[in-house]
């Protein structure tokens, strides 16, 4: 069985963000994902520091994190291919790979950014294939792999589908030789925006460096949809994929967790 992370920007959220490391540990949980947890994209050492210290003392992995993604809360998905905020995000690039270091985490998942008014999208898709080759070089000295995600639910976001993905994982391999770019597979974003989930995963296997889940309609825990998220997982295994599934799903429940046995929750399940 795949073994599954809780995505802490998503989920927990009741507690304060330094205490949901340790709560997804006492939930049966060794791996954490977030969205870029600070308020800058270049955040004060102590704050850094206080991150790090939060995941090491919780004795969980960090399997994923995003770059700076500008201000999501107000719609904002991604610096990347964004003109005016591009220094932001290559000064952000270092910071990454230094958590990512510091972590053991190697997954950095870079939002491309929705579409500006007065840019040409020609431009905005030139600068993100930049942008993305310094992203690769950056985290590719501590063996990292940036991520390309598909997203809906954002009008202005224009990577929606798995196809979107490889062509930008092939235009930034031939035109910057980054071999180190991957898709991030959301079954969820995947399945809302009308993509063929079940043949994703038998021809593109090969380019998903990570994946996350919630059920559809209302993105919630699995269960609580009409999604087939355990023949997926099945299909993922079977296709030669044997990394982390991140929980990235919206709940109000007294317990998130509930529909996973515990038992299926470390990353011990991998070998069960």
């Amino acid at each position: 069985m795949l073994p599954y992370a809780v995505n802490c920007s998503i989920l927990l959220t009741g507690l304060p963000l330094l205490e949901r490391p340790a709560a997804a540990r006492a939930s049966g949980f060794d791996g954490v994902e977030f969205w870029w947890p600070f308020d800058s994209a270049v955040p004060a050492d102590a704050e850094v520091d206080a991150f790090v210290r939060s995941i090491e003392e919780a004795g969980v992995r960090l399997v994923g994190l995003n770059f700076a993604a500008g201000d999501m809360a107000g719609g904002d998905r991604g610096l990347v291919s964004w003109p005016a905020r591009s220094t932001e995000l290559r000064d952000n690039l270092d910071v990454v790979a230094d958590i990512g270091q510091r972590l053991g985490c190697r997954a950095f998942n870079a939002l491309y950014g929705n579409r500006v008014d007065g840019v040409s999208e020609q431009e905005q898709d030139d600068l993100a294939v930049e942008n993305l080759a310094l992203a690769a070089a950056a985290v590719g000295r501590i063996g990292g792999t940036v991520l390309i995600e598909p997203v809906s639910g954002a009008d202005r976001y224009p990577i929606r589908t798995a196809a979107q993905v490889t062509a930008i994982i092939d235009r930034v391999a031939r035109e910057a030789d980054a071999a180190n770019v991957r898709m991030l597979a959301d079954l969820y974003h995947l399945a809302v925006n009308g993509d063929d989930v079940a043949a994703v995963i038998a021809g593109d296997a090969a380019l998903i460096g990570h994946v996350q889940i919630a059920d559809a309609p209302g993105r919630g825990e699995p269960g609580t949809g009409e999604l087939p998220l355990d023949g997926w997982m099945s299909a993922l295994q079977r296709a030669g994929y044997s990394g982390w599934v991140g929980l990235e799903y919206k709940s109000e429940a007294a317990d998130p967790f509930a529909w996973l046995p515990r038992e299926r929750r470390g990353s011990a399940a991998r070998t069960a």
